[in-house]
């Protein structure tokens, strides 16, 4: 991992919950924009760190297209608000703020984007937070033979400090958030992901073993599937079993209740806080 890379992970371990906006993450004072979100895309390929985006530009896609000109159109499920965008963009691509629809704009686009009815030709990052896969990194990986010291006293500070509540979160505790499962992870690193019906009656096991009442938070189902999976494969993954009505996905109302970490485990929304309670349907 190159310096700037590692520097933008120690970065996020002084933000609370080690999430932040994209704007305070500064791994050198005259690092661009660009580079920095840069750095923020290739860390996130590799699973270490995960985002949040709006969409700046935006084009229709042919399944847009055969959707507006259907002659049943209005009887597909699609809101007044997603017609009036594929109007607005059917001949050229467009901003956000040229729609003229009173909804969550961000939302819209987000939502038609996952169904392939527009493609986000221009996004910019809004939010990142440390993954699962930063924090197994920097507490079990990272190795270094540099005799120079490249690093603040603050980042080492706030490292150590990392460090410290990552192992101690292993321990196990008798707190009813964070009973231990005894559920062996689904696959090693090296093994093939699992599928979406394996993800499903891993749900299942997990709900039934730590006696969740089919309220399991998102958080017990990363630490058996990542690794193999990157956060958002298991974010993919949740979302179509989302999409086939075999879960549902719930927000943290009790903050209170959970430690920092297990809430970065939710999916975060761009409005009303992030998913973290897993529901399966049957």
């Amino acid at each position: 991992m190159e310096v700037k890379q590692l520097k933008f992970l120690l970065k996020l371990l002084e933000k609370p919950g080690y999430q932040s906006k994209i704007t305070e993450i500064k791994p050198t004072p005259k690092m661009k924009a660009s580079e920095r979100d840069s750095i923020c895309r290739s860390l996130s390929e590799d699973g270490y760190v995960a985002y949040e985006k709006d969409i700046k530009q935006f084009r229709i896609e042919p399944a847009g297209k055969g959707l507006l000109n259907s002659a049943n159109a209005a009887e597909l499920p699609i809101s007044e608000d997603e017609i009036k965008v594929l109007k607005a963009v059917k001949q050229k691509s467009m901003t956000p703020g040229k729609l003229k629809i009173k909804a969550d704009k961000q939302k819209i686009l987000h939502q038609m984007c996952d169904r392939g009815l527009i493609e986000a030709t221009k996004t910019q990052i809004t939010q990142v937070w440390l993954a699962d896969g930063g924090k197994d990194y920097l507490a079990t990986k990272y190795e270094s033979d540099s005799t120079t010291l490249a690093f603040t006293p603050k980042m080492l500070s706030d490292y150590v400090s990392f460090l410290r509540q990552y192992f101690a979160g292993k321990a196990p505790t008798t707190a009813p958030s964070a009973r231990t499962s005894q559920t062996a992870p689904l696959s090693t690193t090296n093994a093939p992901k699992p599928t979406d019906d394996a993800i499903l009656q891993l749900i299942k096991d997990l709900d039934y073993e730590l006696g969740t009442d089919n309220y399991l938070p998102i958080f017990h189902l990363r630490e058996k599937l990542q690794p193999p999976m990157t956060r958002k494969e298991v974010d993919e993954a949740l979302y179509r079993l989302q999409g086939d009505d075999k879960i549902e996905l719930s927000a943290l109302a009790e903050v209170q209740l959970y430690t920092p970490e297990q809430q970065a485990a939710g999916i975060a929304q761009i409005i009303g806080g992030s998913l973290f309670f897993i529901i399966h349907t049957d």
